[in-house]
């Protein structure tokens, strides 16, 4: 039996979208394939996560699955609950029924072509997910990939902002569809690497910034790297070793949302020298001592 959805996010039923989101993206990071190189265990955790959050942060989908459980697909469509709307749905033959219905007016129904049973009816093709890695910097500046489908290359373009599953949907490109129905859909689902300067935390970025002794001290002014260009930010006098200096709209390009940007956070590390000569020795020693 499948584990709840819920169960699997840690959540509870009536959790708000945004819970949701933060579930998955904080199991997700503890649990993702680059974080824990050979662990199956942990790869399949991901995966889970992933059909999870897939569910339980689209609307639809969450309603159906609320409503039917493990077998919501069955049941679940853009329209309602008509169980032959979607490609993933097993095939019912009525063949049987239809008999029994119109057995009393001389056995089956026939139309021009003959009995029409749900065989005789068009049904969309199944949908395609499949996994594309790309790097936190990619994720900033928007990028592409190139997928084989049927011998053919096709250029995706993933979307500048997109976080660890998003997913691009290629119109068309799923399983072909029976007797004339619609194919499926491909959907890449974007799997976004660590970055080994900056931690994402939804459209907001973190990195340490080192700052020497008598600056923090003093106050003045550091350089913050960001995923664009080097920006400069101001300490107030006493700054102290973790404190974050917020750069606003310095983050990550929000999905969907052209032009808005999350913010960055500087967290402050204060340095000392390690090697002073005797007059600077000194000099620190004087300080030290006035200042108790």
């Amino acid at each position: 039996m499948a584990r709840d959805y819920y169960d699997v996010l840690g959540v509870a039923r009536d959790a708000s979208d945004d819970a949701i989101k933060r579930a998955f993206r904080q199991k997700a990071k503890q649990y993702h394939p680059d974080a824990n190189p050979g662990d199956a265990n942990a790869e399949t955790r991901f995966k889970e996560l992933n059909e999870a959050y897939e569910v339980l942060s689209d609307e639809d989908k969450r309603a159906a699955y609320n409503r039917f459980g493990e077998n919501w697909q069955h049941y679940q469509n853009a329209n309602g609950d008509n169980p032959f709307a979607g490609g993933d749905i097993p095939f019912i033959d009525m063949s049987d029924i239809f008999e029994t219905i119109f057995a009393g007016s001389g056995g089956r129904r026939r139309g021009r072509a003959g009995f029409q049973s749900a065989a005789d009816f068009p049904r969309p093709g199944r949908h395609i997910e499949q996994d594309v890695h790309i790097s936190l910097r990619e994720a900033y500046q928007g990028t592409e990939r190139v997928v084989s489908k049927d011998g053919r290359e096709i250029s995706v373009r993933i979307p500048r902002g997109a976080a660890t599953g998003a997913k691009v949907r290629l119109a068309g490109e799923g399983h072909p569809g029976y007797k004339g129905g619609a194919a499926g859909h491909l959907y890449l689902v974007v799997q976004v690497g660590e970055d080994p300067q900056f931690e994402r935390v939804e459209d907001d970025l973190y990195v340490d910034v080192k700052v020497d002794a008598l600056t923090a001290m003093l106050g003045g002014s550091v350089d913050v790297p960001t995923l664009d260009r080097p920006a400069r930010a101001k300490l107030r006098a006493g700054t102290q070793t973790g404190q974050k200096l917020r750069l606003a709209g310095k983050g990550m390009p929000k999905l969907r949302k052209g032009g808005e940007y999350g913010d960055l956070y500087a967290r402050v590390l204060i340095t000392v020298p390690t090697h002073l000569d005797a007059e600077q020795r000194a000099r620190a020693e004087a300080l030290r001592d006035s200042l108790r």
